[in-house]
């Protein structure tokens, strides 16, 4: 099959984690023999922002991990009809402007031979529902939902023919633990400051537990403001700026422990919905802590595939257990490995995506049309 995923950026990753599960789910495509290609807007804002603080070398560590992978670029003046050309499958994420959603949609409406999927992994369906609820989906097959909380929302107000849900997961040919293994130290932490999404949580289970156990932390990122810089110095943390996604395995491999804080509207209004950055840590083998989240959706093993903390004193105890127990490491390690390697690869998406495009072409064609 030829398939054509629209998005707002495949070779940048700054400030875009739909990047990293995309690149890995079109490896997976193409290693299974299908011609997978992404587009993207020639002038996206992640796109942008990442050459103008890192300059054209930023994109050196995509190309390298992922040389079969050639986006192509599109702009307003660009042709969407010959953009799918060909296509028995387009994918259209949520970070795309409503009129590449709309002309996409209004092709499969007039007859487009493909099938067409909206794809949404964020949280502007509840925290900017108005934006979400402006694309017309009406051309659209059905809807792809990275859990089962935003999927109930696409269903209780009507967006979309059909839903399925359809986590992320780790793309285990790059995410893995190291070949050899080399003396670790400290914690590391992944990910952008969010908009105060998530500051008093990075704070109260991230920064203070950190100095109070008094474990070395390095903080990789983008979007910190001032003041946030100066509270992560305030609590002896090292702030190293963005870091390539290709290279975050490297950073895993060198560091004790990692910790996962989620943002607010992933605890709250949309419960179980873990980010990418779970799947790829307990991909490479690197024992991970979690501030509160429920796993409602029973993707992992709480207590044995990680360990959970309640409360920021819990997180100390386990960050300090975690420092002088290389058994429990080891256990972690594993078992968050384990449980990767046999159900959230993104080998498995794909088998699931195909499923999902075998049954909406099964349909009677006047039902998918």
């Amino acid at each position: 099959m030829r398939i054509v995923y629209f998005t707002h950026s495949l070779a940048s990753c700054w400030n875009n984690g739909n990047a990293h599960f995309l690149r890995g789910t079109l490896r997976e495509l193409i290693a299974l023999g299908h011609e997978a290609v992404a587009c993207q807007p020639r002038t996206g804002w992640s796109l942008e922002n990442l050459l103008k603080d890192h300059g054209p070398r930023a994109l050196d560590a995509f190309r390298a991990a992922y040389p079969e992978l050639k986006p192509v670029d599109y702009d307003a003046f660009s042709d969407l009809e010959a953009c799918v050309a060909g296509a028995d499958v387009v994918i259209v994420h949520e970070w795309n402007e409503p009129w590449v959603v709309r002309g996409l949609g209004k092709l499969r409406a007039r007859g487009g031979r493909f099938v067409l999927l909206f794809h949404d992994t964020h949280h502007r369906a509840v925290s900017d529902p108005y934006a979400i609820g402006s694309f017309d989906l009406d051309g659209y097959d059905a809807v792809l939902a990275f859990g089962e909380a935003l999927a109930d929302v696409y269903r209780q107000r009507g967006w979309g023919r059909s839903v399925h849900v359809w986590h992320e997961a780790a793309d285990t040919r790059l995410f893995r633990p190291p070949r050899l293994e080399k003396e670790r130290k400290g914690l590391v932490w992944v990910g952008n400051w969010g908009d105060d999404e998530r500051s008093a949580e990075i704070t109260e289970f991230l920064l203070r537990p950190a100095a109070e156990a008094d474990l070395p932390l390095d903080i990789y990122g983008v979007r910190y403001p001032e003041a946030a810089l100066e509270t992560l110095k305030q609590h002896g943390a090292r702030f190293r700026g963005w870091l390539p996604n290709a290279l975050a395995p490297a950073a895993f491999a060198s560091h004790l422990a990692t910790v996962h804080v989620p943002r607010r509207l992933y605890t709250d209004q949309l419960p179980g919905i873990p980010t990418i950055r779970v799947f790829e840590a307990l991909a490479c083998g690197i024992p991970l802590v979690s501030a509160p989240w429920n796993d409602v959706e029973g993707l992992f093993r709480p207590g044995q595939d990680f360990l959970i903390a309640r409360t920021p004193e819990q997180m100390i105890r386990h960050l300090s257990a975690l420092k002088h127990d290389a058994d429990l490491r080891r256990a972690l390690a594993a078992n968050g490995l384990a449980t990767i390697r046999s159900r959230h690869t993104c080998r498995h998406r794909v088998e699931q995506l195909l499923e999902i495009i075998g049954g909406i072409r099964a349909e009677p064609a006047e039902v998918a049309a």
